[in-house]
């Protein structure tokens, strides 16, 4: 049920970048990783942005929001700065061109579904068409070259489901809790995603016995990893790409 990399830099680069952008995205590449995890919310016109936070003021100077900004208005603003003087200038990239440098330099993708309050269904539903058209050359078959959809909001995953069904999905839940099972089984994802703060070895058992993925955010000490990795955990994603890295 996991047939993709064990180590994922988190966000493209870690700490290493500015995270969600095309940048984060080289910096990953050039840390010897071809696996990513990113997050992608709506803009005002609907169109997918990689992006975490909701409003501005951390990533993003000044005041304002994604779902407040159009695309246009997004592509054009510094995503970098905040991080380095060296990433000044670094642009919000849509989804689409993210997708285009990772499929050019063979990156495998974990695409956290991220939507702004309110907006979940339309944002699962629109991440998910965008990426089928995406990846329409890629057989079903060939899972492992396909992205994994994942996101916290169960209800952009059931409209991801709807809209694409093809594409796998796993569920993001902080702690793993007694009804996990139904609801991995009514979401029909391929995988468990956990924080890995507060998974035991009995959990992990249960889940892989059960014959799903399991994945763990975010793990930044090289010595948990592999306590998680023991345990049975699949993968997990990770800051620390100068610690931990691509074939740990």
């Amino acid at each position: 049920m996991w047939p993709y990399p064990k180590v994922l830099a988190h966000r493209g680069g870690g700490i290493l970048a500015p995270e969600n952008t095309i940048a984060a995205l080289r910096c990953g590449l050039a840390q010897g990783f071809h696996a990513v995890e990113f997050d992608v919310m709506l803009s005002k016109d609907a169109v997918p942005v990689l992006m975490h936070d909701y409003e501005f003021g951390r990533t993003l100077a000044g005041t304002g929001s994604v779902a407040g900004s159009t695309a246009e208005a997004l592509t054009a603003m510094d995503a970098g700065s905040w991080f380095g003087a060296e990433f000044s200038g670094e642009p919000v990239p849509l989804f689409e061109d993210a997708v285009a440098f990772c499929r050019h330099h063979d990156i495998w993708m974990n695409v956290e579904i991220k939507p702004v309050p309110g907006m979940e269904a339309l944002t699962g539903e629109v991440v998910a068409a965008c990426c089928a058209s995406l990846f329409a050359d890629v057989a079903v078959s060939d899972a492992g070259h396909l992205p994994l959809l994942s996101s916290f909001s169960v209800t952009a995953l059931k409209a991801a489901k709807s809209a694409a069904p093809v594409l796998p999905r796993g569920w993001l839940t902080e702690r793993i809790t007694p009804d996990w099972k139904s609801q991995c089984q009514e979401l029909g994802v391929r995988a468990l995603h956990t924080n890995h703060e507060s998974l035991t070895p009995e959990l992990v058992r249960q889940v892989k016995d059960a014959g799903y993925g399991l994945f763990c955010y975010t793990v930044n000490d090289p010595q948990r990893a592999l306590e998680l990795l023991r345990w049975g955990v699949d993968a997990f994603c990770t800051d620390r790409l100068d610690l931990i890295p691509a074939d740990f």
